[in-house]
């Protein structure tokens, strides 16, 4: 094998691969099994740089997925070898098939890690430039990696922990495995009592009229206000449109005492339209930044010629400029929409009545000693869900919503 910079690399990235996907490998493990597993990683880490040296002295030509899942059983082999057959600090035959699969996986995901990281290059030296994209591909690498972990983790803990009993939390309070042959009204249970004795299906119905009434009502104001900024001239056109975004320099903490003084005067304090006034005030200005960005983006010209051909400014708004900026407009709804369903401060100062309660005020609520734990994190999940589900639909939309406002013609 010949020497050279990225050979050094690789070695590196080997041990790198190697011992974090040890790591979290035992993580999932201990958490899907409940054993209490201390992982090799110093070993691990050695075996991948050595994987990490067996792709690069594969060439492009044959490091196809048979020569990678080879070197990927050489290296769970060498694991037990090393480890004596204890690649988890435990005994072997202890849960056998459950750290055969658990060796096999890290196996895998090290070995596939390592050839996505080395994808075109072999040993010996290479350039600067080169050393530097292996150098990136790998950071990105791992930096997805480890924000997938952070963002994954405590929604599986709070999913498995909404589906176990009282007595199996206390039992082992790290055991998030589940027993399928309780039954699905075992299983649910949390979930089925908290729509039953905790009136969840009213703070979702709240929490749903609330967060459409407030995009609504944002739209409405957001659509002309953006527009007239970016296309009409007026005194003054200038100074709003940079400060729009003035009002988040006061924090709504700030807000809240006076503004609970004033809707207990006028009787909008524990009602949902005190909801419907605040929420939109807060998100208004905020749409109206990110939609003032598209207009700007979209061809003048297009509305000129509607102008021409005999349409009022607000046929042109309505027949023109909104069916061009539809993605903007449905990156801002779903903003909006996520900001008024997780929206946490006034509500919780707002609404004492539990019928005027939506999800996050909910969810506040069953933080008590005397509610179990498994449905606090059922309602975690119950409020996490719908908003997660929406996101994901329009994703699409939200990343070319977001991204067209920056783009100047």
């Amino acid at each position: 094998m010949r020497l050279g910079n990225v050979t050094f690399i690789a070695v590196v990235i080997g041990l790198i691969w190697g011992g974090i996907w040890m790591v979290l490998t035992s993580l999932m493990m201990m958490l899907v099994t409940g054993l209490i597993v201390v992982p090799n990683i110093g070993i691990a880490a050695l075996v991948g740089a050595g994987a990490a040296l067996g792709v690069l002295l594969l060439t492009a030509e044959v490091r196809g997925r048979n020569s990678l899942g080879s070197i990927a059983g050489i290296a769970a082999v060498a694991v037990i070898l090393l480890t004596g057959g204890q690649p988890f600090s435990l005994p072997l035959e202890e849960a056998l098939f459950t750290q055969v699969i658990a060796l096999i996986i890290w196996a895998i995901l090290a070995v596939a890690s390592l050839a996505m990281c080395l994808h075109g290059y072999e040993a010996g030296t290479a350039k600067r430039y080169r050393v530097e994209v292996l150098v990136i591909r790998t950071l990105k690498g791992l930096g997805l990696l480890l924000f997938s972990v952070f963002v994954a983790l405590p929604f599986y803990v709070m999913v498995m922990t909404s589906l176990k009993s009282q007595q199996s939390l206390l039992a082992n309070p790290l055991d998030f495995s589940i027993d399928l042959s309780k039954g699905m009204a075992t299983l649910f249970r949390s979930y089925i009592e908290l729509f039953t004795d905790f009136h969840f299906a009213t703070f979702l119905m709240n929490s749903a009229i609330v967060s459409v009434i407030t995009v609504v009502l944002t739209l409405l104001f957001a659509i002309p206000g953006a527009y007239a900024v970016a296309r009409l001239r007026f005194p003054g056109q200038l100074f709003l449109s940079r400060s729009i975004l003035l009002i988040y320099m006061v924090p709504a903490i700030v807000l809240v005492i006076p503004l609970y003084a004033i809707f207990s005067q006028l009787g909008l304090r524990d009602s949902l339209l005190g909801l419907v006034v605040v929420y939109p005030a807060t998100t208004i200005p905020v749409a109206l930044y990110m939609l003032q960005g598209y207009f700007r983006g979209l061809p003048a010209e297009l509305e000129e010629a509607g102008l021409m051909d005999g349409l009022s400014r607000w046929q042109v708004i309505t027949k023109i400029t909104m069916p061009l900026a539809l993605p903007a407009l449905a990156s801002v709804s779903l903003y909006v929409f996520m900001i008024a369903w997780n929206e946490f401060l006034f509500a919780f100062m707002f609404l004492d009545d539990f019928q005027m309660f939506t999800l996050s005020r909910g969810v506040v609520s069953l933080n008590s000693s005397e509610v179990p734990r498994q449905h606090l994190m059922a309602g975690s999940v119950v409020a996490t869900v719908p908003v997660l589900v929406i996101f994901l639909w329009f994703e699409k939309y939200l990343v070319s919503g977001l991204t067209a406002g920056s783009v100047k013609g």
